[in-house]
């Protein structure tokens, strides 16, 4: 899995995840921009860097880890350093792992022993996440990525139902549902993305508050204000209207743009 991707593309959708990882106000989110940053003079780029839009917060990066490999944390802190190095920013520093958990941590260490101990660095193990009291769609998602397979599927279509509930921007639903299928097609890789696809369709959708709430009064109108933000969803025309109990015709009719 290409857990690293995966969690980069959480953390632009949902930034406030990581700071619930490291045990810090999810609202502190709104005070830093998720990107990339680039070395030129040394020909490097780290991936995963929260840049704060206050001198007083500091600069955040952020590594993801599944393979065990002993020279990691000479490899981290060398890009941490040059990186401070050469920015103009003047922030003081911080910086984060995540590792499905501890067996993974086999970096040699002795060297960067004070870093370690110190408040500067903070490991993540997925596996202990229990003792993290959140409920969060975003730690729910992170914690998708180490779910046994038997239960994989049943938890990110609970995932995908929460979300509805409680996410009102349709975008953000959107992309949480693209990050659960690409989570899933890793992990079961016999299943066809379609298959996957067919998991969050109109059937999960009856189940769910926002379609108790919109559709259940049966009102035509508003059943038809509903259907570009389920066609963004990703729900066909012939879902949607077996969800709302529409013809097909009318459904197309409604899908149409408007001049």
């Amino acid at each position: 899995m290409k857990t690293d991707s995966i969690f980069y593309r959480i953390f632009q959708s949902i930034p406030s995840t990581f700071f619930e990882l490291i045990n810090q106000p999810p609202q502190l989110a709104s005070a830093y921009q998720f990107s990339s940053v680039e070395v030129k003079q040394l020909a490097f780029r780290i991936d995963g860097v929260f840049l704060p839009n206050a001198a007083e917060l500091p600069i955040y990066f952020a590594e993801v880890q599944f393979q065990p490999d002993k020279k990691f944390y000479s490899r981290l802190f060398t890009e941490i350093f040059n990186y401070l190095d050469k920015t103009e920013l003047t922030n003081n520093w911080r910086g984060v792992v995540i590792f499905p958990n501890r067996s993974v941590d086999t970096g040699d260490t002795e060297r960067y022993t004070e870093l370690l101990n110190s408040q500067r660095v903070t490991r993540v193990y997925l596996d202990e996440l229990s003792s993290i009291e959140a409920s969060s769609i975003g730690i729910k998602t992170v914690k998708l990525i180490i779910e046994p397979e038997s239960t994989a599927t049943t938890r990110a279509i609970e995932i995908v139902n929460s979300a509805r509930q409680q996410i009102p921007d349709v975008a953000t639903i959107r992309e949480i549902i693209q990050l659960i299928e690409t989570i899933l097609i890793y992990k079961l890789p016999r299943l066809s993305q379609e298959e996957i696809g067919k998991m969050f369709g109109a059937n999960e959708l009856k189940q769910t508050r926002f379609y108790q709430d919109v559709f259940a009064e049966g009102k035509q109108e508003g059943k038809l204000e509903t259907i570009p933000q389920l066609l963004v969803l990703g729900l066909s025309i012939e879902q949607i209207a077996q969800a709302l109990g529409l013809d097909e015709q009318v459904v197309r009719q409604a899908a149409q743009p408007k001049s």
